[in-house]
Formats: C-alpha cells, sequence, structure tokens
C-alpha cells in the first residue's frame, strides 16, 4: 500500500494562491483586527478581506509565494484564535484529483481524499482536514475516513484535503 501512495505523488510546481480562513473563537471586531494585522505582516500576502459576518479571512497571495497552510495556521494562533477551516486555491497544473493520490509542491504534500474529480489545467479548490484546520467536531466525524489514508496525522507537511 505504502508503495501505492508513493506511485501516485507527483512532483510539480503549484503555488497556493488564496486562502479562505475561518477563525474560530472571536467575539469583537478587535479580534478580527489582531488577525487581520497578522496576516498583513506576512511577507507572502499581498491582500486581506474580512467578512466580519461569517469571521471570514480572505488571504490573496503574491506570485511565487512559497507559504504553507502551517504557516497561516500558526499566524492565527499566534493571535490567540483558531483555524475552523481552510479552504486553499492553487494554480495546480496536471493535477488530476483521484482517491489516495496526491501531489508535492513546495509548501506540503497534498493527499486527495474522496475528491470530486476535476479535468487537469483547472484550479484546485481544496478544504484542508488535517487536525487544527477544521473545528474539532468535524476533525472527529471525518477521523474514520482519514484513517484509512498511509501515515494520516503522522507527517508534517503533509495536509489531507478534499476538492471542493
Amino acid at each position: 500500500m505504502a508503495l501505492v501512495m508513493l506511485l501516485g505523488i507527483t512532483s510539480l510546481y503549484a503555488q497556493i494562491s488564496k486562502a479562505e480562513i475561518i477563525a474560530t473563537g472571536l467575539t469583537c471586531s478587535m479580534c478580527s483586527n489582531a488577525i487581520n494585522k497578522q496576516l498583513k505582516a506576512m511577507p507572502e500576502v499581498e491582500k486581506v478581506m474580512i467578512d466580519l459576518n461569517n469571521n471570514t479571512f480572505v488571504v490573496n497571495l503574491k506570485n511565487n509565494s512559497l507559504v504553507t497552510p502551517q504557516m497561516l495556521k500558526s499566524n492565527i494562533e499566534k493571535t490567540g484564535f483558531f483555524v475552523g477551516s481552510m479552504i486553499l486555491t492553487m494554480d495546480a497544473n496536471k493535477v488530476e484529483p483521484k482517491d489516495n493520490s496526491s501531489f508535492k509542491n513546495a509548501s506540503g504534500t497534498y493527499v486527495f481524499v474522496n475528491p470530486n474529480e476535476k479535468p487537469a489545467n483547472e484550479k484546485l479548490r481544496l478544504k484542508v482536514l488535517n487536525s487544527g484546520f477544521v473545528t474539532k467536531k468535524e476533525y472527529k466525524k471525518s477521523a474514520k475516513i482519514l484513517s484509512k489514508y498511509i501515515g494520516f496525522g503522522t507527517q508534517e507537511g503533509t495536509y489531507y484535503v478534499k476538492t471542493i
């Protein structure tokens, strides 16, 4: 089974162009302002847009940015809040999402979990399913499904994602 996983990895350049992050624990506009400042201070960030009604931060990244989902998560946690959801938009040429296939880029390895298949050369929208990237309730609900994937939860820089 490990051989299948290794054969399913495609090395290519696919950068994250946008991250849509729902933060949890916010109670006021000062909370969202703290996250906004922290994200804008990252050199890879081009622009941050906030939806206060949904506690959503849309982070547009600079071209050729090497930002990782973990870097975004860590910057939000520095402000005392948590990630409840993270959706990444990637320009991933020649990536065909298939269950338990994966691809690797400068920001990590992405393993597809029950993906909706999309044609190659299309932008990918990927929801990160790792612990700390979704609510505890959602993680607990999906943990049984995720446990069938090799190395689930053990490899740093590996992100389990589903297409949306």
